[in-house]
């Protein structure tokens, strides 16, 4: 497989996917400041939710490249059709307990007043039907482990054009409809949602060297979903740990005021962007560990993973550069608040410490998950955000009253260090051990070998 053509795809994808929030971000801020920092607040309990459904999502791509990589699309097949089943099961779960008590989950984040309105509204709607979002997520993952990263892009798109179409006549009250503000952001989000799910259905089957059958859905395998959860806990757990980390930070913004939770909204939302490059490089990357994996040629995995580390590094900071130059013109175009462009703009010059560190983490530990290596990048997560990065962020931001800044290089030194001991554990090749396909091979032959004696 060919990186360029898997990456550009997933790039413009994930561009698109990025450009819809600041399309969202931009659109709520015409209702106003606390209308943004209410859907951000909703979008991150929303974010833990895609979290938990990521566990099957994540763990069954990796399965599948593996299994792709070893010549067994049957396998594949069956693996796709006991995730997409588990996947609704947990997603139906969580989309009740959004819809239910997402109010209480606000409150408990300190969410008070006009924000706390708006962020219930979206919340209501968004997390209610938040089972779309897990049903794209695994398709589009298992399509990417296919190779058909162009398609997903192109779906995608069509998912944009309808969410900014939808946005402008609902937040706004267009061609006849009622001026809905928050709620018809909401709306729009599932409804583009909905349709982007069954376009990634319709393309599943037209691509799949092996159908999945309707069995597949209904009879889940022992071994396949041990195999899909042995990856996807870790995967997700480490992934859950570092959102967890994100929301306390939330709380402590919270006691900064309204205007430091939206320069964070929007900051955030600017920065998504230095990162992009990464993300999708590291999909990409992650997307041949596996298949070479799969195929038992270990060799190319190791050199492919510190190729596409300087790549994306260099990307990294052309972008990141960019941004900083630019960044007050850019916060501009959110709000006219100028205490909020000035701490917006603050922390976006941290940002350089920041993604280059993050950028090492996605690619390598991508990979690690990929090559069945899952269970590593939690251990030293929970060391690293839990232990380290919480106590110096409340440090940064309470003691020595760095406010929104502290926030960031707290951040920015878990980054680092977990980006130096990944470094290390790719270069020792301990995930070698760790392929799926390997251990399953190894079983089968312990299985068929003839008794002794």
């Amino acid at each position: 497989m060919n990186l360029v053509r898997l990456t550009w795809p997933i790039f413009l994808e994930l561009f698109l996917f990025m450009l819809m929030g600041s399309v969202d971000t931009f659109m709520i801020s015409s209702v106003s400041d606390n209308a943004v920092s209410g859907v951000g607040a909703a979008n991150q309990i929303i974010a833990m939710a895609i979290l938990v459904l990521s566990v099957i999502g994540n763990g069954a791509a990796i399965v599948i490249s593996q299994y792709l990589g070893s010549k067994r699309p049957l396998e594949a097949a069956k693996v796709i059709g006991n995730a997409l089943t588990l996947n609704l099961a947990v997603g139906l779960i969580l989309s009740a307990l959004l819809f239910l008590f997402g109010k209480n989950l606000l409150l408990a984040l300190n969410v008070k007043g006009d924000i706390l309105v708006h962020a219930q509204s979206y919340i209501k709607i968004v997390g209610g039907f938040i089972f779309f979002q897990a049903l794209i997520n695994a398709l589009a993952a298992t399509i990417r482990t296919h190779g058909f990263t162009k398609q997903t892009m192109v779906v995608s798109l069509l998912m944009n054009i309808i969410h900014v179409v939808g946005n402008y006549v609902l937040i706004f009250g267009h061609f006849g409809f009622p001026a809905l503000g928050v709620q018809g952001a909401a709306i729009s989000t599932i409804t583009s949602r909905f349709i982007c799910l069954i376009l990634f259905f319709l393309l599943l089957y037209n691509i799949m060297e092996v159908r999945v059958q309707w069995s597949y859905y209904l009879h889940l395998s022992k071994k396949y979903v041990l195999q899909i959860l042995k990856i996807g806990i870790p995967s997700a757990f480490e992934s859950i740990t570092y959102q967890s980390c994100q929301l306390v930070f939330t709380l402590y913004i919270t006691y900064l005021g309204a205007e430091a939770m939206a320069a964070r909204q929007y900051a955030l939302n600017i920065s998504s962007y230095i990162f992009l490059f990464s993300v999708a490089v590291s999909m990409g990357t992650s997307i041949i560990v596996g298949h070479l994996v799969g195929a038992k040629r270990p060799q190319e995995a190791y050199t492919r993973v510190f190729s596409s580390v300087k790549w994306a590094l260099l990307a990294t900071v052309i972008i990141d550069a960019l941004v900083i130059i630019f960044r007050v013109p850019l916060l501009g175009l959110f709000t006219e608040n100028e205490n909020i462009i000035l701490m917006g703009a603050q922390v976006i010059l941290l940002s350089f410490f920041l993604e280059s560190g993050r950028t090492c983490n996605l690619v390598i530990i991508n990979s690690l998950r990929a090559s069945g290596d899952a269970k590593f990048p939690v251990y030293m997560g929970l060391l690293s955000m839990v232990c380290m990065s919480l106590p110096l962020g409340y440090f940064l931001v309470f003691q020595l009253h760095l406010g929104l800044a502290g926030v960031w290089l707290a951040t920015a030194a878990d980054e680092w260090v977990r980006a130096v001991i990944m470094y290390f554990r790719w270069r020792s090749r301990a995930w070698e051990k760790h392929s799926l396909i390997r251990h399953e091979a190894e079983e089968e032959q312990g299985n068929t070998a003839p008794a002794a004696g």
